[in-house]
């Protein structure tokens, strides 16, 4: 029985192998933006999704509601003070980011991980720095963005205060004069969170993990802090008081506003540190900026070989 032999193809010329697809490449011959706009954009998108905007619709849930839990506090003393014709507001301009900690603690803890988590978890990074745009480009626009996503935050409601105050008539000089020392106070405390919010969420991917540990830094830090504070009032050691307060964020913050700005004091007893003591905490302050800053920089040379 004969048994059939496959069939063996010749094998094919090379010009049948090769095929040319045009799937619409051009070359292009537009402006090179450059680093600043690399910069300004990156800035720009980072602001945009600390508040979920061009985000899905349960991105924008949480800053959008912190934003107004932070507000809601500041038009209801508008509201009494109108109502009962009072000569003061109720709360000092100065004191209210520190009433609310909490919140701002919260809002950190919310979105500095998001700032910078994602691109840390699928390792995106580097594709930032293949294009015109280095380290010191990429550090400087997610820290100016998220220290001005938190600006907004704590200055939104010393606006609607002090529009508030204007609309019942009360002393406009005075009322100025507490704004203005509020927002010097709240743009500092803008710089210090985002930095440290940004320094716990650039350590790990793990978006849980930064939460966690901003909360932790930020809000029980100043539980802590104002624990001990009032145990030391309570024992007679006044002078201790105000060097507590060099271990917590907030009131680091409160001891400079209060030494230099004018304002009363959150620690137990109503009174703050000297102005000596309003140096130190200053300088404290300033150094933790910058070693923030230090720190992003350090990390993202790594991350980005």
């Amino acid at each position: 029985m004969a048994v059939e032999q496959p069939r063996i193809q010749a094998p094919a010329q090379r010009g049948e192998q090769t095929r040319i697809h045009n799937i619409g490449y051009r070359h292009y011959d537009g402006p090179r933006l450059g680093r600043a706009y690399a910069r300004r954009s990156l800035y720009s998108q980072s602001l945009r999704g600390a508040y979920g905007l061009g985000r899905s619709t349960r991105s924008k849930v949480l800053p959008m509601l912190l934003l107004v839990v932070m507000c809601v506090p500041a038009v209801i003393m508008v509201a009494v003070t109108v109502a009962t014709n009072a000569k003061d507001l109720p709360l000092d301009y100065t004191r209210y980011a520190v009433v609310l900690q909490a919140v701002i603690g919260l809002y950190v803890a919310s979105q500095g991980p998001q700032a910078v988590s994602r691109d840390l978890r699928f390792k995106t990074v580097p594709l930032y720095f293949s294009r015109p745009i280095e380290t010191v480009d990429y550090v400087r626009a997610k820290y100016a963005a998220l220290a001005s996503a938190l600006f907004v935050l704590t200055a939104a409601p010393l606006i609607v205060l002090y529009a508030g105050a204007l609309l019942a008539k009360l002393d406009f000089a005075d009322q100025t004069k507490g704004f203005a020392q509020a927002m010097v106070s709240v743009a500092l405390l803008s710089l210090l969170f985002a930095g440290i919010g940004l320094v716990i969420s650039a350590v790990t991917p793990r978006r849980g993990f930064g939460i966690a540990a901003v909360i932790a830094v930020l809000t029980i830090s100043y539980g802590a802090v104002s624990t001990v504070q009032a145990i030391a009032f309570e024992q007679s050691s006044t002078t201790a008081v105000p060097w507590l307060g060099l271990f917590s964020p907030i009131t680091l913050i409160d001891g400079v506003q209060t030494a230099f700005l004018g304002a009363t004091s959150a620690y137990p007893g109503g009174e703050g540190p000297s102005t000596g003591q309003g140096v130190v905490h200053l300088i404290v302050v300033l150094g933790l900026i910058a070693g923030c800053y230090g720190l992003l920089m350090r990390r993202y040379r790594k991350v980005g070989l």
